[in-house]
């Protein structure tokens, strides 16, 4: 006997199991407004307090899937593999990645977010680009993915709508934080892109949104499980993310520093994390069979301009200005310029990098409201990091402003968000792990 919906509500209530077709029921229902926002809210608590398993989660993922379009890419030749962070401050791996990857031979359709809390989102910081659009349709991208080997654009609304509407509901009821309900969101809008491959990079430390390596692990592994399930191979690396990656924060900042990633210049950290997570994409996608193949291939891409010319292809064919690949200085920056300095002499032991996420977000280079506009040009220049030595007077972090007067109580935040003390503080290593199914 078919039950209920609010039978369904009272069984997971009840630590009592969902088969997967009455949760395809229940959200298939609730799209189609059969199902009321507080009979979703309460399934939605009921499943944070009791869990769901890897089977009820895969239901899930696949109901969210499918309550909207799914992207074939049947011609486009290759193994599509597409990358997914869980973000950080300074995340702007994914603006030099696909790129890379794609001048490698291996398709990347990549559906990005926004920025999100403390976090930057990978769409402001391509939109930093003159006239760069993200707002695509399904047709063409489908096409720039086959011209380009890449395609970068934000999730369409009928792309996983009932993502986009359950998501509304966990902001509001207290269950973002519940690992299957994110596996959920996550793998819902990536298995809709038409891929085959999915690397994770989830971020691990205090400017991540798993805060630890054990909540990170967990999350990591659930991904990998249930997206295996869903029939895509799936490999997860654990990143380290105590202090922001790179030394820019702010969208068009972060976008220069990616685009010198492409002319084999960069950060070291940036330049290793964007390494790692492109040689998994490249033995993934089936042009490298080892680790140093892939990571010979990554190289020569990069030195031959290989991957910069993809870069420019895939601005243009997205509407952007191609010419900001050669001349970063058409990206806009704020007129002002703020620096904090040590107040002591000492070595740094601790950033509170998601104090410096905020910052910047305060700044307006990040919404604090869904309908803020982002301002492309402001943002933070990381001068120091944890195991950084400094003297009194010595910088710690440039602010980008507008006005000067824009950057006063910006800058006690982030000169609060710098621990100085004696004696070298253990830095954690970039690389964490490697989850597999």
């Amino acid at each position: 006997m078919e039950r209920s919906f609010v039978e369904i509500i009272a069984a997971k209530r009840d630590k009592l199991p969902l088969s997967p077709e009455e949760i395809q029921r229940f959200v298939r229902s609730y799209v189609a407004g059969q199902v009321a926002d507080y009979q979703m809210s309460a399934l939605l608590m009921a499943s944070f307090l009791n869990g769901l398993s890897d089977e009820e989660c895969m239901a899930l993922t696949h109901a969210m899937l499918h309550s909207g379009t799914v992207v074939v890419l049947d011609d486009v030749p290759g193994f599509k593999v597409d990358k997914h962070s869980t973000g950080g401050v300074g995340d702007k791996v994914s603006l030099c990645l696909a790129p890379i990857v794609a001048a490698a031979g291996v398709p990347v359709p990549m559906i990005s977010g926004r920025g999100l809390g403390h976090t930057g989102g990978t769409l402001d910081k391509l939109e930093a680009i003159p006239g760069f659009r993200t707002d695509l349709s399904i047709a063409r991208f489908r096409e720039i993915v086959r011209e380009v080997g890449a395609c970068l654009i934000g999730q369409t609304a009928d792309l996983a709508p009932a993502d986009k509407r359950i998501y509304g509901l966990r902001d509001v009821t207290a269950t973002v934080e519940c690992i299957p309900l994110i596996v959920a969101s996550i793998l819902s809008k990536k298995l809709a892109e038409g891929i085959d491959g999915l690397v994770l990079d989830v971020k691990v430390g205090r400017g991540a949104f798993m805060a630890t390596e054990e909540k990170a692990r967990a999350l990591a592994t659930a991904l990998v499980r249930v997206g295996t399930l869903g029939g895509k191979k799936v490999v997860a690396h654990l990143t380290q993310m105590d202090d922001p990656l790179g030394v820019a924060v702010g969208n068009a900042n972060e976008t220069r520093e990616a685009i010198d990633v492409l002319h084999g210049k960069g950060p070291a950290d940036l330049v290793a994390c964007n390494e790692l997570l492109a040689v998994e994409m490249i033995r993934m996608g089936g042009r490298a069979a080892t680790d140093d193949e892939a990571r010979a291939l990554v190289r020569e891409v990069i030195s031959s301009g290989k991957a910069a010319r993809t870069f420019e292809r895939l601005i243009e064919a997205q509407g952007g200005d191609p010419r900001v690949v050669e001349d970063p200085s058409l990206l806009a920056v704020a007129g002002e310029e703020v620096v904090v300095r040590a107040d002591r002499a000492g070595i740094v032991q601790r950033v509170d990098t998601k104090g410096l996420g905020i910052a910047s977000v305060l700044l307006g280079a990040g919404r604090q409201r869904a309908e803020d506009v982002v301002d492309h040009a402001v943002g933070l220049s990381i001068v120091a990091k944890s195991g950084s030595e400094v003297r009194p007077g010595d910088a710690l972090v440039k602010i980008h402003v507008r006005q000067a007067s824009d950057a006063a109580k910006i800058a006690e935040r982030v000169r609060a968000a710098y621990e100085i003390g004696e004696g070298k503080p253990v830095v954690a290593p970039l690389h964490l792990g490697r989850i597999t199914a």
